[in-house]
């Protein structure tokens, strides 16, 4: 499952939670976007640790779903930087 999520917290405390959750599941690709991919079970597991964290009258948090032909057609356009999650990495 490949998924934006973005989101908009009202309090700085929580909205330092809600990046560290979000860096165990995806990558950041803006302050407040990540870009995910899951199975089912470990989305249900990161929306549940986001649910504990965020009020439901003060944030918000969107998560859209893409399918893996909308994925396929990803273009970035300036300074984004495409992210393949089955490509090799090498640390130095």
């Amino acid at each position: 499952m490949n998924l934006i999520v973005a989101y908009d917290i009202a309090d700085p405390k929580r909205l330092s939670r809600i990046a560290k959750i979000m860096l165990d599941y995806g990558t950041r690709v803006q302050k407040s976007i990540f870009e995910v991919t899951l199975t089912t079970p470990t989305f249900r597991e990161m929306k549940d640790r986001v649910e504990q964290v965020i009020v439901n009258e003060e944030d918000g948090v969107k998560y859209f779903p893409l399918c893996q032909k909308c994925a396929g057609t990803l273009e970035i356009i300036g300074q984004g930087q495409f992210t393949d999650p089955d490509s090799e990495f090498y640390v130095y």
